[in-house]
């Protein structure tokens, strides 16, 4: 079983820059494909981006394309998401997940979850 433990989020305004970064445990990530979600108040959880096993391949909401970049360092068994121009509606609560399938969108294709770090951009 792989732990899952977010840091990073904080309070920035608009058009800053913030690393979110996702330190696991129990299990090497190296296993798993790694995503990004995120849930803002009375929205339900969307997905942010996902990267494969060996960091080869990536995939991002259309919302965030060109201004978020999800990475992963196996040997650190952490996954990053840098985010950058970050506008009012990026704020939300992030998890990182990890997942058996790649290439997936899907909350519910995701086992293993953190336990959320809040994003806020203020105008």
């Amino acid at each position: 079983q792989v732990q899952l433990v977010e840091s990073g989020g904080g309070l920035v305004q608009v058009g800053e820059s913030l690393r979110l970064s996702c330190a696991a445990s129990g299990r090497t990530i190296r296993l798993y494909v790694m995503g990004w979600f995120r849930q803002a108040p009375g929205k339900e959880r969307e997905f942010v981006a996902t990267i494969n096993r060996s960091g080869s391949s990536t995939y991002y909401a259309g919302s965030v394309k060109g201004r978020f970049t999800i990475s992963r360092d196996n040997a650190k068994d952490t996954a990053y998401l840098q985010m950058n121009s970050l506008k009012p509606e990026d704020t939300a609560v992030y998890y990182c997940a990890a997942s058996n399938f790649e290439g997936s969108t899907m909350d519910r294709a995701y086992d293993h979850w953190g336990q959320g770090t809040q994003v806020t951009v203020s105008s």
